[in-house]
């Protein structure tokens, strides 16, 4: 493209800066949509065709074949994608799904951008293009700064950089007038270090990822059990004899799951899948590892489904539990653990009185789900003592997000599920690292042991005082009280809600710092000053000059799993450009210049030595003693997690039941509650490709999908434009120019893609417990586009 378009057809005005004015989300939709009946299985020999065809597009035949066979094994790397785990024992040499691949392929892309296509681009003519054409691109190869009123970026070097930064921090008013965001995909010693490093500065202002995925999960399982992550490891899912699976995509967003759900119903479980739309990986699974899946033959995975309304799970979930009190008042001892309430938890009187006084209409209408359906669920939760609930983003992004969390939760309590094989609360985490970052003290409220733990090993005085999480960050960068914002990985722009509100924010400061491996639209909606620091990719090696040995000595890195896992992650390719560095060793250098001699530890040597890092993460986080050692075992090593052996480290020593009211409805007559979801070509904010293969849209993400009740009721017809129109506390944001698709959803309910909905969602829509966006209820209208 030569430069923007005259009249773009773009959903909003672009915003103005000091670089010239940027548009946040160029229209790619086009008149190309076609669409095919869902899928009602995944992976397969597609899945593997998709797989290689992505990696052999981006990186050739033989770069982009090796590191398929080197990503999740012992001695090769994590996997950049989501956080599922890998098996404890032998694993197949082929441990990756399509969207691994994908992942895997994006990083090692042979592509580059260099200082040459900045020179040919501005950041005004970039941002007219989408965010899928700006990541393929290719790798970012060399450090560039966007000058104050300039409208390109030019080359700095990397010490030039350094200085930047150090001398914007050392002029701010204070502290708390710079914030450091952290994607999940940072590993545990980029983590730990730039956790370190904030403190030393002098701030806890640390948003990230978490803060908008399943910070609700952390606050409802450390209030229940005493610890914010899930009890189950991998091995249970053989030994569970039911599992729900709820407000969650495996095939899509953790393909790696379905292989465990397949060993579930092989060894004779029964699985419950509870979402407003009918996924293809909730269903059936062709395992790719086996011959019979290859050629299209798939295990049903799928025994019940519950296809809720959108934010119907508190009362699908209390009817559940309003069933087995029934019985078991009927039949006491029939259907609830008596002897695990009475020995090891507390509160279980009140949730009790709770469930009697709920009313079955209410429960019926608000979930959606029949009486006898309720009734199936419950003879089979009865049943059975070894279950398992897994969930994801569907459950926790709900300004009741904290209460789903904990109905399901009291579900598990009230059968005596949890501390035993087989059974217990999985999180389904999302960013390969987005749990050990947090293990590693990356929060904007770290517990004050955490505190005293830095403060007596690195000799400083961290700040007492809470932080700013991502969304809280927002706002303040909005009111002009951010000054320098550094992102450690991520697109905290188009992962944020409210689209336009958090780009003003960022226009805002004096410095935008970003650590990343590709090009995206947070890079062009900058400050006065703006840094791009290239970083390595975990596919590759990563070399730094030795103290101790002649010459450069390779570097490696770790990370956490959902399930607790922390294991090492060894990159072996060539970098794609002279230059890079590890985001490890940019932290550290950067923390050098900015904290110098104050600081205990010596940044320059922990930016060779990561073995320096690791030694302090064990004298410094709970149940990482001997870090170094342990995590150089094949497999790694297992984190404590009491609530695996019944000892619940909450208040009460015990674990808590909770009472969680039936949400409110909050529709008005003619609104619909939408809900965001990924297509099968993305992960994240990261776009690989238009097509969403399992639910059948292909060459469009601009779609709301709707029941076709509603589209007859609306006088719409299939791929009518139509415009979208949020509602929130007398506030209305406004989506143009929409294609409306027929689907299997719910009535009253719609869905859209993120993060091209984000506009739509309110900036003060959150969690009143975990402060986690809406993303997935949000009140809209629909109407035809004028002039379609």
């Amino acid at each position: 493209m030569s430069g923007i378009p005259a009249t773009p057809n773009v959903v909003a005005s672009p915003i103005p800066t000091s670089h010239g004015e940027i548009w946040l989300l160029p229209d790619d939709s086009g008149d190309d949509l076609t669409q095919k009946p869902p899928k009602q299985k995944a992976s397969g020999l597609s899945a593997v065709v998709t797989s290689l065809r992505y990696a052999w597009g981006e990186a050739g035949l033989v770069r982009g074949t090796l590191p398929l066979l080197q990503v999740n094994q012992k001695d090769g790397f994590d996997c950049p994608g989501c956080a599922w785990p890998d098996p404890d024992g032998k694993r197949s040499s082929f441990d990756f799904c399509e969207n691994g691949a994908k992942a895997v392929a994006h990083e090692i892309d042979t592509r580059t951008v260099t200082a040459d296509f900045f020179r040919k681009h501005s950041v005004a003519e970039l941002s007219a293009h989408t965010d899928y054409w700006l990541e393929q691109q290719g790798r970012l190869t060399e450090p560039m700064i966007l000058r104050p009123g300039a409208t390109h970026y030019e080359p700095i070097a990397w010490e030039d950089a350094y200085a930047v930064i150090a001398n914007e921090l050392h002029s701010l008013a204070s502290p708390d007038r710079a914030a450091f965001y952290t994607s999940g995909k940072a590993t545990n010693e980029a983590a730990f270090a730039y956790q370190l490093f904030a403190r030393q500065y002098g701030t806890n202002n640390l948003p990230d990822c978490s803060n908008m995925c399943h910070e609700s999960s952390g606050r409802a399982l450390t209030k229940m059990i005493g610890i914010g992550k899930g009890t189950v490891k991998l091995e249970d899912f053989g030994k569970a004899e039911l599992v729900f699976v709820l407000g969650q995509n495996p095939g899509t967003n953790h393909p790696r799951q379905l292989t465990a759900l397949q060993e579930s119903k092989r060894n004779g479980a029964k699985i419950i899948a509870i979402n407003p739309l009918p996924e293809a990986g909730l269903m059936g699974f062709m395992n790719p590892q086996e011959i019979s899946g290859m050629l299209g033959v798939a295990t049903q995975l799928c025994d019940l489904f519950l296809q809720v309304k959108i934010n119907g799970d508190i009362p699908l979930l209390k009817g559940i539990m309003k069933q087995l009190l029934e019985w078991d008042d009927a039949q006491p001892g029939s259907a609830i653990d008596h002897d695990f309430i009475a020995q090891y938890s507390s509160g279980a009187e009140e949730l009790l009185t709770d469930l009697r006084a709920a009313d079955w209409d209410t429960l019926v209408e608000r979930s959606g789900i029949d009486r006898e359906s309720i009734r199936t669920a419950a003879d089979w939760t009865r049943s059975t003592e070894k279950i398992i609930i897994c969930w994801c983003l569907g459950i926790t992004q709900h300004t009741n997000g904290t209460q789903n969390v904990c109905e399901l939760m009291n579900l598990l309590l009230l059968r005596g599920a949890i501390g035993k094989p087989g059974a217990g609360p999985c999180c389904v985490r999302g960013h390969s690292n987005v749990q050990g970052d947090r293990t590693m003290g990356v929060w904007e409220q770290p517990t004050q042991a955490l505190l005293d733990q830095l403060q007596t090993v690195f000799d400083f005085e961290p700040p007492r005082h809470a932080g700013f999480d991502s969304q809280r960050t927002s706002l303040a960068l909005h009111r002009g009280d951010i000054d320098v914002f550094v992102s450690l990985g991520g697109n905290f722009l188009m992962a944020l809600p409210d689209t336009r509100f958090a780009a003003e924010g960022l226009a805002k400061t004096r410095l935008n710092v970003r650590i990343g491996t590709k090009l995206n639209r947070a890079d062009l909606v900058a400050g006065a000053q703006s840094l791009l620091l290239p970083c390595l990719g975990r596919t590759e090696v990563d070399l730094r000059q030795s103290s101790t040995a002649d010459g450069q000595q390779a570097q490696f890195t770790s990370t956490e799993n959902s399930m607790g896992v922390v294991q090492s992650s060894r990159g072996r390719l060539k970098p794609a450009a002279s230059g890079l560095r590890n985001e490890v060793a940019i932290i550290c250098e950067m923390a050098a210049a900015v904290v110098g001699d104050r600081a205990k530890n010596d940044w320059r040597a922990w930016a060779d030595n990561y073995d320096l890092i690791r030694d302090g993460i064990a004298s410094t986080i709970g149940g990482c003693q001997g870090y170094n050692e342990k995590v150089r075992q094949p497999g790694g090593f297992y984190l404590p997690n009491a609530a695996r052996e019944r000892v619940f480290n909450t208040p009460t020593g015990k674990a808590n039941f909770t009472v969680n009211p039936v949400p409110e409805e909050t529709l008005l007559p003619n609104q619909f509650a939408m809900t965001t979801v990924r297509s099968h070509d993305q992960f994240n904010t990261t776009i690989y490709g238009k097509h969403d293969r399992y639910r059948g849209i292909f060459n469009a993400r601009r779609v709301v999908m709707m029941n076709a009740a509603d589209m007859q009721a609306l006088g719409l017809s299939a791929r009518e434009k139509i415009n979208v129109t949020s509602h929130h506390q007398g506030e209305t944001r406004v989506l143009l120019d929409f294609q409306a698709v027929e689907y299997p959803i719910p009535r009253r309910c719609v869905a859209m893609y993120y993060p091209e909905a984000n506009p739509l969602i309110p900036m003060g829509s959150t969690d009143a417990s975990s402060n986690c966006p809406s993303f997935k209820h949000t009140a809209v209208t629909i109407e035809k586009a004028a002039g379609k």
